[in-house]
Formats: C-alpha cells, structure tokens, sequence
C-alpha cells in the first residue's frame, strides 16, 4: 500500500501537542491524500507534504514505562509528573498514578 521503502517520520499514536495552525494545514492536505490504513503513518505523510518535522519528547511514553516493582520511586509522585502520554499501563496501575500526581 505505500510506495515508499521507510515510512516518514511520525508522531507516536498515543499523543501529540500541536498548534492551531498545524492542525488546520494538517486538515486541508489530509484532504488531498489518499487515507492511510495507519493512522500515525498517515500523519507523517500530511507532515511530510508540509515539510514539517515531528519533534520527540521525553513525556510522551508511547512504549510503556520502565518500572523497578521493587522501587520506593515508583510511589512518588515527580516519577510521573513529567509524563504527558503513557502506554502499557493497567487500569489499576493508571488510577495508582492519578492518585499519585
């Protein structure tokens, strides 16, 4: 389906912060592209037209956490704080976190 041998670069789907403006310029080339089955692929391609660079952020944990079960820190609220999107998480460890922050 995509004629290219590497995807562009993509923003990770569990998040992204952008501006207005982006989003607007993002809706009207979505528009001229044909519909991607992979939602985040298809992001980078409308960005790509756009000649616009997703940036990477330690906040977003699209990947999950790396979590010492043994570990005091995992109880502390600033091991979380700076976390904007978590994956991999089950909803009883989501609302521990809640709690937490």
């Amino acid at each position: 389906l995509y004629n290219k041998n590497i995807y562009p670069p993509y923003a990770g789907g569990g998040g992204f912060i952008m501006d207005g403006p982006l989003a607007k310029r993002l809706h009207k080339t979505s528009e001229m592209l044909e519909l991607y089955p992979i939602d985040d692929v298809f992001l980078g391609m409308c960005l790509e037209v756009l000649k616009v660079s997703p940036v990477p952020h330690e906040g977003f944990k699209t990947f999950g956490i790396v979590k010492n079960k043994n570990s005091k820190m995992n109880k502390e609220p600033c091991f979380f704080r700076s976390m904007l999107v978590v994956h991999k998480l089950l909803p009883p460890e989501l609302l521990q976190m809640w709690d937490l922050v």
